[in-house]
């Protein structure tokens, strides 16, 4: 399918390209994945609102190609300290403790990429840290991920 067919819709991109967002991407596909995890200081960033229930969205893989569609039915805004364990389990990665999600995504929005995106090379989390907790359900499948 040509993804010009898709421009219509925001792109869904799930942490970098690379073995992660292949992975997200594929328990995407597989229905394993229903929920993700932003941090509310990127949308002030970008000066973005959050994005309203019922919006579709395309999920691209690592090269960039869209791979499904997806629509968003929760979104809401929780202190990292209340996270709760059905929103880390359905992020699909496996987690099975609050804290086991926690300390995978601390590594995450420690790294250097997310450092870097943000413009601060010190950024950290805490129990405070305002998250966007979304909530999604596949709506089509586009074609086959490509895994590295």
């Amino acid at each position: 399918m040509d993804d010009a067919a898709y421009d219509h819709l925001s792109r869904a991109e799930f942490a970098f390209p690379g073995p992660l967002r292949d992975q997200l991407v594929g328990a995407i596909l597989d229905g394993s994945k229903t929920s993700t995890t932003g941090l509310a200081v990127e949308y002030a960033l970008l000066g973005e609102e959050l994005p309203p229930v019922g919006r579709r969205e395309a999920v691209v893989d690592s090269d960039g190609r869209v791979v499904a569609v997806i629509e968003l039915t929760e979104v809401r805004l929780s202190p990292l300290g209340g996270v709760d364990l059905d929103h880390a389990r359905d992020e699909g990665e496996g987690y099975t403790t609050v804290a086991a999600w926690r300390v995978g995504h601390e590594r995450f929005w420690h790294g250097a990429e997310v450092r870097e995106e943000l413009g601060d090379p010190d950024f950290t989390v805490d129990d405070t840290t305002e998250l966007v907790l979304l909530r999604f359900r596949l709506v089509e499948r586009v074609g086959p991920a490509v895994t590295s």
